[in-house]
């Protein structure tokens, strides 16, 4: 029988329940750096089906050692004469990113963010392409200046998380992505040189990875004798698989 959890006041058990889920599979069913992929695309989504492999064109920007991104919007609270509560007018939101990767050798930081452009015939690796020079004729791998018009042309980035079952927990699309800041710090006695970038985005939205809940995507799958882990786990423990809050979530 199916363990029970708390969704509200009727269902509330100090002792015996859990809040909203489950909790004994949950180092299944958590999503963790390793299984989460950062992938940079064309500028719009909608671009992306126009690819030769759709959404597994995308490439991946290999060496993250922290990326982040946030959603803010203008918020400002207004009231009317003759009333004392208080309402609000919202403006569109800007997304902001963040992105540190380690300075190895082979494509740094900069050329790994425009992939996509590279593949899509702009001259990323050509000296005199630009105006302002974003390479070095014999260091083609370091892209840096952003002077260069280079930087004027935007990118996506698909951010796809999954828990250590590798089953989909969401995906999401950055989209008309430019660089604002970029940068590196040297300092004696450390171990790495890092690399780091900010940026804006005109917005982000969650994407359909184009697979189902037990197979994965886009590799890494768990082999067939062990999909759907995070569902036997749960008959294991409790004979059922459980429900998520007030919804059934597979």
């Amino acid at each position: 029988m199916a363990a029970p959890i708390t969704t509200n006041l009727n269902t509330w058990n100090v002792s015996d329940h859990n809040v909203e889920r489950l909790t004994d599979n949950i180092p299944f069913t958590t999503a963790h750096p390793d299984d989460t992929l950062v992938c940079v695309g064309p500028p719009r989504f909608k671009s992306v089906a126009g690819l030769k492999d759709g959404i597994k064109s995308l490439t991946a920007v290999g060496m993250l050692q922290s990326f982040s991104y946030q959603q803010q919007r203008g918020l400002q609270p207004m009231q009317a004469i003759g009333s004392g509560r208080a309402y609000f007018v919202s403006g569109k939101s800007t997304v902001q990113f963040t992105i540190a990767r380690l300075f190895v050798k082979g494509n740094n930081l900069m050329k790994a963010l425009y992939s996509n452009a590279l593949a899509n015939n702009v001259p990323v690796t050509t000296p005199d392409a630009f105006g302002e020079r974003a390479v070095a004729p014999n260091a083609k791998n370091f892209v840096i200046n952003l002077d260069s018009e280079l930087f004027l042309v935007p990118f996506g980035l698909m951010i796809s998380y999954r828990d250590r079952a590798n089953s989909p927990l969401g995906t999401v699309y950055l989209e008309n992505c430019m660089l604002a800041t970029a940068g590196s710090q040297i300092q004696a006695g450390q171990t790495t040189i890092m690399e780091s970038v900010t940026g804006l985005a005109d917005r982000v939205f969650a994407v359909d990875p184009g697979k189902n809940i037990t197979g994965g995507f886009p590799v890494g799958a768990p082999h067939s004798a062990s999909q759907g882990t995070p569902d036997k786990v749960e008959k294991y423990l409790f004979g059922a698989a459980q429900p998520i809050g007030n919804e059934d979530q597979t």
